[in-house]
């Protein structure tokens, strides 16, 4: 998420009740989780397994529970705990805003496009040209939906991010993490009934032009989507996903969180991703493997009783 103009990190640090440790004149631009920092953004840690990545990751300003060295120009905001710090932020900044009419007075909606009855279209959503939203379609906040997208009944568009911070040492073991993303669909995309797709922790989920979804399809948070992809029915892609251009992805295929399908790859039906895949292959079985190889081995595991008979003398 990137705040409306920059703020002074002072600020920061005085708002959430850190002790600022670095570079005390800098200017932060955004706040991010871990996957999408950039050059000016806040990030938090907690844990010391990823004190590490954070604070030598892109991020220019770490929120942090305990003093450690940091590059040049860099700051750390130490302070007890920096979940409860990042969400005081992301409230301040995205605060919750209720909408209480169908389509809200702030959305555009572009020239063609139809809206039919009982949809819900929230605050600041942006729907392009020729577009066709049909009955009982949800989109929330902030969502940017381009030309000539056709959105079936049932389908919603940028529900909160299924992420959330552990701690087994207080009462409430999960806390949600407040989601300030996005849901982005290019044009020319159709999405079928009762899909959902999860708007990004901080960052947008993205499904780029001409990708078609079937029915019954959910995205997690932070995904993106490359162009022309085939979605089919009950797939399940978790958070933070690369699925490049031109890949086909059949019924029931289900895709581990934080990896990357190569251009034009096949996911037969069924497939389990646990692992990135190469492009310009087909695969099936789980975890998904090259779907010649899989299928020889299937071939050989049915003759097992067969092998162990001549094994036996039988």
């Amino acid at each position: 998420m990137q705040f409306p103009s920059p703020v002074s990190i002072q600020w920061i640090a005085a708002f959430i009740g850190a002790e600022l440790i670095g570079n005390v004149n800098g200017l932060a631009t955004g706040i991010n989780e871990i996957h999408n920092v950039g050059e000016g953004d806040l990030v938090f840690v907690d844990h010391p397994k990823y004190y590490e990545k954070c604070i030598n990751s892109a991020a220019s300003f770490i929120i942090i529970d305990k003093t450690a060295a940091i590059p040049a120009g860099k700051a750390l905001l130490v302070t007890d705990d920096p979940f409860e710090a990042y969400s005081k932020i992301v409230q301040h900044f995205s605060p919750f805003m209720a909408s209480l009419k169908a389509i809200s007075d702030t959305a555009i909606i572009g020239a063609g496009s139809v809206i039919m009855p009982n949809c819900f279209v929230g605050n600041n959503v942006r729907i392009g040209k020729n577009c066709i939203i049909h009955p009982n379609v949800c989109i929330y906040d902030n969502c940017i939906i381009g030309d000539e997208v056709e959105i079936h009944s049932g389908t919603v568009i940028g529900s909160d991010a299924f992420y959330f911070n552990t701690k087994k040492n207080r009462k409430v073991w999960y806390k949600k993490m407040n989601s300030c993303g996005i849901v982005l669909l290019e044009d020319n995309i159709e999405i079928g009934a009762n899909c959902t797709i999860d708007r990004g922790v901080s960052a947008v989920t993205k499904i780029g032009k001409g990708t078609k979804f079937d029915n019954l399809v959910h995205i997690g948070h932070d995904t993106v989507i490359g162009k022309n992809c085939l979605i089919a029915a009950q797939v399940v892609v978790a958070g933070c996903v690369i699925i490049k251009d031109g890949v086909t992805l059949w019924g029931q295929v289900v895709v581990n969180k934080t990896l990357t399908i190569g251009e034009n790859a096949v996911l037969l039906g069924t497939s389990g991703v646990t692992h990135s895949l190469e492009g310009n292959k087909t695969y099936w079985g789980t975890p998904a493997q090259d779907a010649g190889l899989a299928r020889r081995e299937l071939v050989w595991i049915k003759r097992i009783p067969q092998l162990w008979d001549k094994v036996m003398g039988k």
